[in-house]
């Protein structure tokens, strides 16, 4: 079956922004007009820097809005030697019932430059809850760890001085905002049954705990305190998590390097999945869901036939993309790096599950 060439988007932009946007301060927030063109059609658009530690390297990412306020997320993924692992991971966890964005490589151009090979990822906004017919109220990026839901600050250790620390709102008003400080200073002022029905009633706790599977099977050690979003379902009122930026997973950290399959445990972090996991139902509902994840949905058999397709999809582009920093042998090598990943993490969390069964029966604490 022939591969599909990947989609080109080009920039125009005039020479004096481009080299406005050279000069300036890399953290700037401001957007450039530019026209894009996609499949030969030119539309006004505006174009960023976006991205945390990655905005200082060679190659960067950014953030393109269209006037229509379709938002792009063209990331550089620069530490990924697969160039996969983001959209692995987003394809992932809609298979399991959470709802992450849409990813698509593309190669990007600024005035017929090649600036190489992106990954294109669908904006976690208004259009994107309206194009999945779901009706959101409010939506909550999680930008740095202090939104770990914890009530001190993660490195002086000294209390927040907002309940709201490390988050940004996206969608919705100061009443929203509201609400989320609420929900999360009662976790910390209820305790017992009053806390089991304040998570169940504002928690969509069936959902949460395939993200937090999600997150577990993947091993992305950063989207626990940071890089995932709250978002409100207007009906249920009920908040629900999505993931963001999933680098870092597969066998590699946020900075590619290689980390071991159990860098993760199986219980997850952070003191909203901790509150969860101590209503037993919530807990064991989680288990049975691990199991059945580990036998069906993450196997070598189930996502093989993934992973190679994806590979093999960019492969030619990858070969002559002189803007990566990984060479392309290393490249060669990332299929049987992520199914050797899919494979441990299996048994390490096989093995964890059994380990905390047991311990429970046992009467033996569980990790905090």
């Amino acid at each position: 079956m022939p591969i599909e060439a990947l989609p080109l988007r080009s920039i125009h932009i005039d020479s004096e922004e481009i080299k406005r946007m050279q000069e300036e301060d890399v953290w700037s927030t401001r957007f450039i007009p530019v026209m894009l063109e996609i499949d030969g059609i030119l539309q006004p658009a505006r174009i960023r820097h976006r991205g945390g530690h990655t905005r200082l390297y060679p190659k960067k990412s950014y953030e393109v809005v269209l006037d229509n306020g379709t938002t792009f997320q063209w990331n550089a993924e620069y530490d990924d030697p697969s160039m996969l692992r983001n959209a692995l991971s987003f394809h992932y966890f809609n298979t399991i019932g959470v709802e992450a964005p849409k990813t698509r490589h593309c190669k990007v151009e600024w005035n017929g430059q090649p600036l190489g090979m992106y990954l294109e990822i669908e904006s976690f906004d208004r259009i994107f809850f309206e194009s999945r017919g779901l009706d959101c109220r409010s939506i909550h990026y999680a930008v740095h760890d202090s939104a770990n839901f914890r009530s001190t600050d993660p490195i002086t250790r000294k209390r927040k001085k907002s309940w709201y620390e490390g988050y940004e709102l996206k969608l919705g008003k100061k009443a929203d905002r509201s609400r989320l400080i609420a929900f999360i200073r009662k976790l910390h002022q209820t305790k017992g049954r009053e806390m089991r029905s304040h998570l169940l009633e504002r928690l969509d706790t069936p959902q949460y705990l395939k993200w937090l599977a999600g997150a577990v099977l993947t091993g992305n050690y950063d989207g626990f305190d940071q890089n995932y979003a709250l978002y409100e379902m207007k009906e249920e009122g009920k908040y629900r998590i999505a993931p963001w930026d999933y680098e870092g997973t597969w066998g590699r950290n946020c900075y590619g390097k290689p980390c071991g399959a159990d860098l993760v445990r199986i219980q997850g972090y952070n003191t909203l999945t901790r509150k969860v996991l101590s209503i037993p139902a919530c807990r064991e509902d989680y288990r049975n869901l691990l199991t059945e994840l580990t036998e069906t949905s993450f196997t070598e058999r189930e996502l093989g036939p993934l992973v190679q397709a994806m590979h093999q999809s960019i492969a030619s582009d990858i070969r002559g993309d002189i803007t990566r920093k990984f060479t392309y042998t290393s490249f060669e090598d990332e299929y049987s790096f992520i199914m050797n990943y899919i494979r441990d993490r299996r048994h390490v969390i096989q093995t964890e599950l059994k380990q905390w069964r047991r311990s429970e029966r046992q009467k033996i604490p569980m990790l905090k």
